[in-house]
């Protein structure tokens, strides 16, 4: 077997998608939603889904249960041309679940973690290891089962001769139990979004943020919304703008739209500006169409995207 480009591992759900809701969440009332989704959800699997539809050869390691939304993960994926042979059932436990209630460019989640919590670093296939150029994982919060041996994992990739990305993504509980001291040395591109570097590192902006996890990174990418993005490498900073959507549909994956763009033209050997160019541009792309993957049901689709509302060619 020749080399794959990505190895991703993470956690799995379907997003319950809910629009067009008649007010806010009341005890002892109901609101209406006058549209609902069910999709692919997931940092991950969003992450695997659409990198993997930008060309890039991708396996996905997880957990789902032995229930009807684990074998819809699994076909979507496999759908997306995503290697879903190292996913693993759990048929005691229930595929993760995530409620997502939108209210214009702002949304609230209630996720059910059930399997996802379950995937071990033993799970992880390192007899292949050195058949990946790349390894990626997300939400490690969420993820109770990896967190303990969230370093060794790292050391274990880079020792396989892989490069890694790691995007935290929120902390539910808001403790923010991440030894970053330890772990970044060991990953090639941290990818967090602002309020999560601010949050973890309790700074008050992201100048002061940077700097207190710069002894400990290699690169920066991170993402500001409607600012932008950055590349911060040895204290040398490179930024691009936002590319802006007029015709706003939600943004429920568009960080992780934005790690596909960046990390597949990193797999290119692009340099920084280009990469973060395509992950702004991926990001916006993502916004057009509900949910995490709807904007990229294939290449085709999502050249005509970036042609017709955003003037790029890609």
């Amino acid at each position: 077997m020749g080399k794959m480009d990505l190895l991703v591992v993470g956690e799995l759900n379907i997003d319950l998608i809910l629009n067009q809701i008649q007010g806010f969440p009341e005890m002892g009332s109901e609101k209406v939603a006058q549209k609902m989704d069910v999709v692919l959800g997931s940092s991950s699997a969003i992450f695997a889904s659409n990198i993997a539809t930008l060309g890039v050869d991708t396996a996905f390691c997880g957990k789902v249960g032995g229930d009807d939304f684990g074998h819809m993960v699994k076909e979507t994926l496999k759908a997306k041309n995503v290697d879903t042979n190292f996913i693993s059932t759990a048929d005691q436990l229930q595929t993760g679940l995530t409620v997502v209630m939108n209210y214009d460019q702002d949304r609230a989640n209630v996720t059910y973690c059930g399997a996802m919590e379950a995937l071990t670093m033993e799970d992880i296939p390192w007899d292949r290891g050195g058949t990946f150029r790349h390894f990626h994982l997300s939400n490690y919060f969420l993820q109770k089962g990896i967190q303990k041996d969230i370093t060794a994992i790292f050391k274990k990739a880079k020792a396989a001769g892989m490069t890694t990305s790691l995007d935290l993504q929120v902390d539910p509980d808001d403790q923010w139990n991440f030894d970053y001291e330890e772990c970044l040395p060991f990953v090639d591109i941290f990818l967090p979004n602002e309020a999560e570097l601010l949050a973890l590192t309790g700074k008050g902006s992201v100048n002061e943020a940077l700097e207190a996890v710069k002894p400990y990174t290699n690169t920066v990418a991170l993402k500001m919304g409607m600012k932008g993005g950055l590349v911060c490498e040895n204290g040398q900073v490179t930024e691009v703008k936002a590319f802006v959507n007029d015709q706003f549909v939600d943004a429920i994956g568009a960080g992780d739209s934005f790690n596909a763009g960046f990390i597949s033209k990193f797999l290119e050997g692009a340099d920084w500006e280009a990469c973060l160019r395509h992950g702004n541009l991926m990001g916006a792309i993502n916004t057009t169409a509900a949910g995490g993957t709807g904007a990229f049901n294939s290449l085709k689709a999502v050249k005509e995207r970036a042609k017709s509302q955003f003037d790029q060619e890609i």
